[in-house]
């Protein structure tokens, strides 16, 4: 059960923050932002504010922010159409219901002539018991249309994505990974204000209850001078002769107090896929300075930021199988085994699964934000936008070839943990 509620608080964390980066700057430039979603698939949660309704939906694989005029989203009203109209005390229309006429018997039904609810929002025709007379009903910007019982609101011109300048439709899309890595960078700079950074002086940090330094009579604090005659420099080279004695008796000279004294040390034998190393117990030394304290969520971002890229430079070469890739059944069972290790290992593991989607979501591919960012830089080049037909197509077959890599992905995953 810990496990679940890690996953969901770290998933919906993730997922959150990224969609929260295009809500927030579409807000900004005055787009109308019709859902704020957290999962793909059906609705489980729904709750409307304002303008935009905010949903929690039953596959945990992502989100979306839904903006005006990326998809076609209201009936279109054409002529010849009956419409019936609710106006406010100005005599301004509020409401333009479609069909279920019946519930709103103080509408006025019109036979629409000429329509315009993007630009001059205005609707032309022939009310009923007048049809002599053709007359022109001013639409508010706030106006809803009705059908099936369902409201949507009008997206005048100006608030629909497309209508944007093209810095600031890029930023509205570029905002969704930079509120991933901006969450690490936070992440990283909580758990040092914690447990303090790890630095690499040649001092023993937390020493383990059953480790063998524990045994040996190490104590936390101890400055390591030298081991077996070898002078150390640094934390890197206590762990190098460490893991190349596993159950050999090392004589470690500390200082301690200001006295100098030998103390030795049999390293435990440690087993793992990479081969068998030495072990004895005792973490790097903490230090929890304000200066360390404060760039260390950027050091670490950028230092995991790099990593990561440099993996997926490995899978485009072919030196990393996409066999060797973990989608959400691969994270929920690493997620489990990082649980039990702690709330801080938990934490950093959050916060590389934010670098993990900031970086993936900035991948020029069709569906994924940096595909959209991609076609942005072309429409920069040309001095026009591509067709957004065109555009649209591309982003479909892009989502379904991502969700055809999420099963393959899926499956093996499942092979890998639960059949094999």
């Amino acid at each position: 059960m810990n496990t679940v509620i890690s996953f969901i608080i770290i998933f919906g964390a993730l997922v959150f923050f990224h969609e929260f980066g295009h809500f927030i700057f579409a807000k900004r430039a005055g787009i109308l932002v019709r859902e704020f979603a957290i999962g793909f698939g059906p609705k489980i949660f729904s709750y409307s504010k304002d303008e935009t309704t905010y949903t929690i939906r039953l596959l945990p694989i992502g989100g979306f922010v839904r903006m005006a005029g990326e998809d076609p989203e209201m009936a279109e009203i054409k002529p010849g159409h009956r419409v019936a109209l609710v106006f406010d005390e100005d005599n301004i229309v509020k409401k333009i219901i479609l069909n279920g006429k019946d519930r709103y018997p103080n509408a006025r039904t019109v036979e629409v002539e000429k329509a315009d609810l993007e630009h001059q929002l205005f609707i032309q025709g022939y009310e009923d018991g007048e049809d002599e007379v053709l007359q022109t009903f001013k639409i508010s910007r706030e106006a809803v249309i009705i059908e099936d019982q369902a409201q949507t609101q009008i997206a005048p011109w100006d608030r629909q994505f497309a209508s944007k300048k093209l810095s600031a439709r890029a930023m509205t899309i570029f905002a969704g990974p930079m509120m991933n890595f901006i969450l690490a960078i936070v992440v990283f700079t909580i758990i040092g204000i914690i447990q303090g950074v790890p630095v690499n002086d040649p001092v023993l940090g937390k020493i383990s209850p059953d480790g063998a330094a524990q045994e040996a009579g190490l104590h936390q604090g101890d400055d390591i001078l030298s081991i077996d005659g070898s002078e150390v420099a640094n934390f890197d080279d206590i762990t190098e002769i460490v893991r190349a004695h596993p159950e050999e008796e090392l004589i470690f000279t500390v200082e301690r107090n200001k006295q100098t004294i030998d103390i030795p040390v049999t390293p435990k034998r440690h087993v793992a896929e990479e081969g068998e190393f030495g072990l004895i117990g005792v973490q790097s030394p903490m230090d929890k300075s304000f200066v360390k304290v404060s760039t260390n969520g950027i050091k670490e971002t950028y230092h995991w930021t790099v990593e990561i890229i440099r993996l997926l430079g490995k899978l485009v070469t072919g030196q990393f199988s996409i066999d060797m890739l973990a989608g959400p059944v691969g994270i929920y069972v690493s997620t489990e085994t990082v649980a039990k290790a702690g709330i801080l290992y938990l934490m950093k593991w959050a916060g590389l699964l934010s670098i993990n989607l900031g970086i993936m979501n900035l991948l020029p591919i069709p569906a994924l934000d940096g595909g959209r960012l991609l076609f942005f830089g072309v429409e920069a080049l040309r001095g026009k936008p591509i067709d957004r037909q065109k555009e649209g197509m591309v982003h479909f077959i892009g989502f379904a070839l991502l969700m055809l890599l999420m099963i393959v992905v899926t499956w093996n995953d499942i092979q890998r943990f639960f059949i094999n």
